[in-house]
């Protein structure tokens, strides 16, 4: 298997308020191959699909009733500790949760994290170790 992922699938409780949040709030760019029941965003990159939780945990047989920390968190990079500061601020605004504010972490970066309206937690970091290409993504050393 080729190492790579190609899509990341949040299972939301409100499709709607899933929509506003990184379409309306973050801006986030909506792919035409959106449904009536799914949304695509393209990331320049991974694409990221909102779905039904219920549905999500049935497509893949589990149960839907799962509470608490999933054991996940997604990140979103950036070229500055300043960046970290911006979007942290915008993701309040258009109505995220901050569950840490952003602050010197101890590998030597600055990160905060924030959760989006269905609770998924969401790193926002500057690390000089991965630095980001000109595309804008984390290119890690061999």
């Amino acid at each position: 298997m080729e190492p790579y992922i190609s899509l990341i699938t949040l299972g939301v409780v409100d499709l709607e308020r899933a929509l506003r949040f990184y379409r309306d709030g973050l801006g986030w760019p909506l792919s035409s191959a959106s449904g009536e029941d799914i949304a695509f965003f393209r990331t320049g990159g991974v694409a990221l699909a909102l779905y039904p939780r219920a549905l999500l945990a049935a497509d893949a047989r589990l149960d839907a009733t799962g509470a608490g920390f999933g054991g996940i968190a997604l990140a979103h990079n950036v070229p500055s500790e300043e960046a970290v500061d911006r979007v942290l601020a915008a993701v309040a605004a258009a109505g995220g949760t901050i569950l840490k504010p952003a602050q010197r972490a101890e590998w030597g970066g600055y990160s905060g994290y924030f959760a989006d309206p269905d609770g998924y937690p969401w790193e926002v970091a500057w690390n000089a170790g991965f630095p980001l290409g000109a595309d804008g993504r984390v290119h890690l050393p061999e």
